[in-house]
């Protein structure tokens, strides 16, 4: 599907919406609300007035000039709409990493049609970098300006790089030994990446990410980025994301095939 110009300029411009309310709250002493389960072993699940105010500046935005559109956000619900379209967002994924004063969490925007997400942005407001991915191609947008995002080949696990934000939160038991048997293949595992992890695998600097736990937010608007980049993004049965749960992206297929077969007892 390709979009409109219009479209994708009132992308960019929630991106600079959330942008604008979360950067005065980086590595400042901030109040962290835990909004995680109940239970014998509760998880620890963060959140700040940076996470719900650029929320709501994005879907103010969209309320104004895009009523009819439905939004789907992380920490505001769900509203539905008319015109067949839902704006899935989460204003800081990887909000242990912001409290903590790491850069490596970002404010995630995508488009969905109702069968996939066509647009997805991953901004990273600190560094001022923005990584967008629609009509089937993916650029880097700085302050240097644009340049096309393309992953690189990786023809087996032995030569591949292979990351998740956590070796085992986000993990259940059977889930963290076939992740670890897919990092015992790999050459190299690195962990801690959350958002910006994916726009590292677009770039080519990362082969393969694993996740356990994910939900729709988390993941629509890294499709399109790493799609239009040449990778692929599916569940860890090979079929295409779509509401939550287990996630792998690669940057090549043959990689992907063999992480699958591991991850389902098969490698």
């Amino acid at each position: 599907m390709s979009l409109d110009t219009k479209t994708i300029a009132f992308a960019h411009s929630l991106a600079d919406a959330a942008a604008d309310v979360v950067r005065p709250y980086f590595r400042q002493r901030i109040r962290v609300t835990d909004k995680g389960a109940t239970g014998p072993k509760p998880i620890f699940d963060p959140v700040t007035d940076a996470d719900r105010g650029a929320e709501t500046a994005m879907r103010n935005l969209i309320h104004a000039e895009r009523p009819r559109d439905g939004i789907l956000g992380e920490e505001h619900g769900h509203e539905t709409g008319t015109s067949g379209l839902t704006w899935i967002l989460d204003p800081i994924d990887g909000t242990r990493a912001f409290i903590t004063g790491r850069h490596t969490w970002g404010t995630l925007i995508a488009l969905h049609d109702g069968t996939r997400p066509t647009l997805g942005i991953i901004d990273q407001p600190i560094l001022r970098e923005r990584f967008i991915g629609h009509s089937g191609k993916s650029e880097m947008i700085t302050a240097n300006g644009r340049e096309p995002l393309r992953v690189r080949a990786c023809s087996s696990l032995s030569q591949a790089v292979v990351s998740t934000t956590h070796p085992w939160g986000y993990f259940d038991r059977k889930q963290r030994v076939a992740f670890e048997s897919v990092c015992e293949a790999s050459r190299m595992s690195y962990f801690g990446g959350d958002c910006y992890a994916y726009a590292l695998l677009a770039m080519g600097f990362i082969d393969v990410i694993i996740e356990g736990r994910l939900a729709p937010w988390d993941v629509a608007a890294l499709i399109p980025v790493i799609e239009g980049a040449g990778g692929i993004v599916t569940d860890w049965e090979g079929n295409p994301f779509s509401n939550g749960g287990s996630v792998i992206a690669a940057g090549d297929r043959r990689t992907h095939t063999e992480a699958i077969a591991m991850l389902n007892g098969q490698g």
